[in-house]
């Protein structure tokens, strides 16, 4: 009897020790998933450089003055050459994305502010051309695969710029200096990097190539038009390339799952 006292006993304070030496775990909820779904904005910087290449045609019909027995032969003119303007380019962007499992899709604007610029003379036709590009600007899709905080993407879309072309001619101080600005459109495709560093910010670098098509200037027009009979005209056609690097806060937002 004692002894079947004894191992009862045994049994439950070994029954008490192991429950006590082993709780329940307590639940844990699972880490949530960063997602890159929501309202952004943010700022880039960097450097663009480009292309703009030029073809001048001129035309002089030449000059008689029998009396003073002075003859001017007629002039054609028809050369082609290029500038590359280059700075600094930097500004603001705002966007949307949308993440649905590792896909995100979005739309961005940006406004870039720069200071891409150059200017070259032409030896042949004695044409001095200056390329500004002050503002520009994109609307663009944008579409990438995310690994949770790291966003790899491709983006497309409409480009805008405000060019200014200065002219000038070599030796002919009677023509005077003229600058002629416009708006154009284009088009642009890049690819970047995001990667949030915190839940709300990222930072990204991103490389784009925009082209703003073919246009044509005619300057010195109030000069060079009938009755002298005289033209001159400059097509351009401006490509660029610009890397930027940048910040982002995005607003908090529902996760997707």
């Amino acid at each position: 009897m004692r002894r079947q006292f004894l191992l009862a006993s045994a049994g439950a304070i070994a029954f008490a020790g192991s429950a006590f030496a082993a709780p329940p775990s307590a639940y844990l909820p699972p880490v949530p998933i960063f997602s890159w779904t929501g309202f952004y904005l943010g700022g880039q910087i960097g450097y663009g450089w480009g292309h703009d290449s030029q073809q001048v045609t001129a035309f002089d019909p030449g000059f008689v003055n029998r009396e003073l027995e002075i003859f001017i032969p007629p002039t054609f003119i028809a050369d082609s050459f290029s500038n590359s303007p280059q700075g600094v380019i930097g500004g603001a962007h705002i966007g949307y994305n949308l993440q649905i499992n590792q896909w995100v899709a979005g739309l961005e604007g940006t406004v870039d502010g720069t200071s891409i610029s150059k200017s070259v003379t032409d030896p042949f036709s004695g044409l001095t051309a200056g390329t500004k590009a002050p503002i520009q600007g994109s609307i663009r899709a944008r579409a990438g695969v995310a690994w949770d905080r790291a966003l790899i993407y491709v983006t497309g879309g409409a480009a805008f710029t405000n060019i200014t072309n200065n002219y000038s001619m070599f030796g002919a101080g009677i023509v005077p200096s003229e600058s002629i600005s416009k708006t154009r459109s284009g088009w642009t495709v890049g690819a970047g990097i995001d990667y949030a560093v915190t839940n709300n910010w990222s930072v990204r670098v991103e490389y784009r190539y925009s082209d703003f098509g073919h246009y044509t200037d005619t300057p010195f027009v109030a000069l060079v038009v009938p009755p002298l009979g005289a033209s001159l005209a400059v097509q351009h056609h401006l490509t660029q390339n610009q890397v930027q690097v940048g910040f982002s806060y995005k607003f908090d937002s529902f996760p997707v799952y």
